[in-house]
């Protein structure tokens, strides 16, 4: 079912689009970029609903279908639009309907060819998802849909036991309390999954339950808008559980990122979240931006290609896309690496992707490059990295880039002080390193910095010593302060 599933090997950068026709919402995203982890060129949603009635007559109703046949036929034409392969794939909605085979034919005459994803699939490739965009995922998925509740058990790199249920927010609407536990209990006793979350985190897929963290980051004043590996206890799900159906339409309107479609859900998908993390034992979770889509062409990779950093891929692609020098920041990275061996191992990938973005702003106004390498990092699209460390990442920049050694808000929000400063001495290296060589790579390549007696030692070749000039010397000076050490010359 797997081969089914992932049986081609996708390795080069054209276009990708995959059309998602969910339970609740109809989906257009395009891809284009690095295999490992390509940019959303296009994302267009249309919450069609076709769910919605379903537990009821078996039948998805009319209105529902018209708007995802519109939706359908517009996704196939913007898809051609941009020369894009398109894979069109369908879950619980058709899947269950008594007239989804009727919608697949219509699908059919737009030139779309739909794959009816069983739960099964649907659950694996959820978990495919998580595991694209956090590679150390060690616990269990839930990707939450219109139609139904797919579980999903990830570690070690990958997809083990998978169930999926009808529990759906469409499905579950109105019912809470009692009626819901019960329901829950039965369906996660039945399939032996009662009790198997505990200790470990459970990693949250689907809109409905992304709404619920942008919702709590609202309450809470997060400092981040980023919902990507959010992290939410039980408690804090108990009390959003509690309180999200109090809260009134002007209060949701409010919150940056939530759309009306689904904050008319909140309330049933914060109650059902609330007994699943009873009933399976778990005290954590975690969002994933990434899930079923994701999934799709993660499992299309070949294994060397799953196994690379979609941090460090992502970020070489920024660099190569807004530098000046495509190779500049591999080498940088090597050139720094040798002042910082005292540093954190688990650090040193958040070192080298800020050096691969050590370039990117360098088209800005002069005045204005800080503030633009603090924005990339803290709202680029970057997967696998938490909070602190994009922290440490828009520290390194803002100061490779000319910010100094401040720590500008909201970067002590996220990350300790201790940790700031670690990154800012990795962006005084990388400042040290771009002016020496001029971004390029030769004068790297030719010379070293290393931590020799108390001094920060700069090697030069004797026919590189005039790119020591009065701003490098500045900056070897200021790296130096840093490190509470003197700079010298060998």
């Amino acid at each position: 079912m797997a081969d089914a599933l992932f049986g081609r090997r996708r390795s080069d950068a054209g276009r990708q689009a995959i059309i998602d026709i969910g339970s609740n919402s109809v989906r257009l995203v395009v891809y284009q970029g690095p295999a490992r982890i390509p940019a959303v060129l296009f994302n267009e949603k249309v919450l069609a609903g076709l769910g919605r009635g379903l537990a009821d007559t078996s039948r998805m109703d009319e209105e529902a279908l018209a708007l995802a046949r519109t939706a359908l036929a517009r996704f196939a034409a913007v898809a051609r639009e941009m020369d894009a392969e398109v894979r069109t794939v369908a879950t619980a909605a058709v899947r269950d309907a008594a007239n989804g085979p009727d919608f697949i034919a219509a699908a059919a005459a737009l030139g779309l060819t739909v794959e009816l994803l069983t739960g099964e699939q649907e659950a694996t490739a959820a978990g495919m998802g998580v595991l694209s965009g956090i590679p150390q995922a060690d616990g269990i998925v839930g990707d939450l849909g219109g139609g139904s509740l797919e579980l999903v058990r990830v570690r070690d790199g990958a997809v083990a036991e998978r169930v999926s249920f009808p529990l759906g927010v469409l499905r579950i609407a109105g019912k809470r309390g009692k009626p819901l536990d019960a329901l829950v209990t039965r369906l996660i006793e039945q399939a032996g999954w009662a009790g198997k979350g505990k200790g470990l985190p459970l990693y949250l897929v689907g809109g409905s339950w992304r709404a619920l963290a942008r919702l709590d980051m609202s309450l809470t004043d997060y400092p981040l808008p980023i919902a990507h590996q959010y992290c939410m206890s039980a408690e804090t799900i108990a009390r959003i559980s509690r309180s999200v159906a109090q809260l009134g339409k002007p209060r949701l309107r409010a919150v940056p990122g939530l759309s009306s479609g689904r904050s008319a859900t909140l309330a049933d998908a914060a109650a059902l979240l609330a007994v699943l993390l009873r009933r399976l034992g778990s005290t954590t979770t975690i969002v994933s931006a990434f899930g079923l889509r994701e999934g799709l062409l993660f499992g299309e990779l070949a294994e060397q290609d799953r196994a690379l950093d979609p941090l460090i891929v992502a970020a070489r692609e920024e660099g190569r896309v807004l530098g000046r020098f495509p190779e500049h920041g591999d080498l940088l990275d090597r050139w720094i690496a040798p002042l910082f061996a005292d540093h954190p191992a688990a650090e040193a990938r958040i070192r080298h992707a800020a050096c691969l973005l050590a370039d990117v702003g360098w088209r800005a106004n002069p005045e204005f490059r800080a503030e633009r390498g603090l924005e990339t990092a803290l709202h680029g699209a970057w997967v696998a990295i938490e909070s602190a460390e994009r922290a440490q990442l828009a520290q390194a920049l803002f100061t490779s880039l000319g910010g100094g050694t401040a720590m500008p808000d909201p970067l002590s929000r996220l990350a300790d002080v201790e940790r700031l400063l670690r990154a800012t001495v990795w962006g005084l290296a990388a400042r040290l390193g771009q002016r020496l060589s001029g971004g390029l790579a030769g004068p790297l390549q030719r010379s070293s910095v290393s931590i020799d007696d108390g001094k920060v030692v700069l090697h030069l070749r004797d026919g590189d010593r005039a790119l020591y000039g009065e701003t490098a010397e500045k900056r070897h000076a200021a790296l130096a302060t840093a490190l509470g050490l003197k700079p010298a010359l060998a």
